[in-house]
């Protein structure tokens, strides 16, 4: 059995993960740029799911370095090493882990730098799997954090009840699995207590309409996490489709606006 997640590690999952990937992709190449990452280093990928961002990274540190894809489910890494392969980007290595429950194994150590997104969200001891990932990266070396830090400030303008609705029974669900949505902000004095000196932090929202790429994140989020929360017997499949239809009907509407969820950036340094 495969160690599932809040969200599911399905094939509309893996599908929307990737959607979701290329939209970031512009932010985390910029955020990894102006860490330092770069050709030659050794990497981890912390919660890499399928790993998406690990293909990413191994195209930034090239063949003399390496990407170290955490996870602990083994159909994403399994996932991952298929694509890696195809491309022929064997500097990309797999450690299936628990980072909420499981020590790093000995070889996930002396990193340059780190990087997690929308991983510390999700599990019920955050602090400490972050200081193991703080443990395994050398002196200089970085980690590089987007984790939400206001999910409720997802809605649409004009507003639409049942999103508020759908945005509130998301985050109450990560809830009762131990996750906490609004993590961000915690992150940063927990970095400073592991041994890391904050370079800076950066707020990350949008105000978008359809038409722009980034709709399509939160759109493909809607329509799976429905799913989701119909299979979890949080929400009644009529009730689900009523949602679709709301959002739908607003999605047509050329003067709708959506205001994306809080996300903060942090860029941290082992001292």
């Amino acid at each position: 059995m495969d160690r599932d997640y809040v969200l599911g590690t399905h094939e509309a999952e893996l599908a929307r993960l990737g959607r979701q990937n290329a939209i970031w992709r512009p932010r985390a190449l910029d955020a990894w740029r102006r860490a330092g990452i770069t050709v030659g280093q050794r990497v981890i990928d912390v919660g890499a799911g399928p790993g998406y961002a690990s293909l990413d990274l191994a195209e930034v540190v090239g063949a003399q370095g390496e990407v170290i894809a955490l996870d602990r489910s083994e159909g994403f890494l399994a996932h991952l090493r298929a694509a890696a392969a195809g491309r022929g980007l064997g500097q990309v290595r797999t450690v299936a882990t628990d980072l909420a429950r499981d020590e790093l194994p000995a070889e996930v150590a002396d990193a340059d730098a780190a990087w997690c997104r929308w991983i510390f969200t999700f599990l019920g001891a955050p602090r400490a799997a972050l200081e193991k990932v703080a443990a395994r990266i050398r002196p200089g070396g970085a980690i590089v954090i987007h984790e939400y830090v206001d999910y409720a400030t997802w809605r649409l303008v004009p507003r639409v009840a049942s999103l508020d609705w759908f945005v509130a029974a998301v985050m109450e669900s990560w809830r009762s699995e131990g996750g906490e949505p609004n993590i961000g902000v915690e992150l940063i004095p927990w970095l400073e207590d592991a041994g890391c000196r904050i370079e800076c932090v950066n707020p990350i929202a949008d105000v978008i309409g359809r038409a722009d790429f980034v709709w399509h994140w939160l759109a493909g989020f809607f329509d799976t996490g429905l799913a989701r929360l119909v299979a979890l017997g949080r929400v009644e499949a009529a009730e689900a489709e009523a949602m679709r239809r709301d959002f739908a009907a607003a999605a047509a509407d050329p003067r709708t606006r959506m205001v994306t969820p809080l996300v903060c950036e942090i860029i941290a340094r082992r001292v």
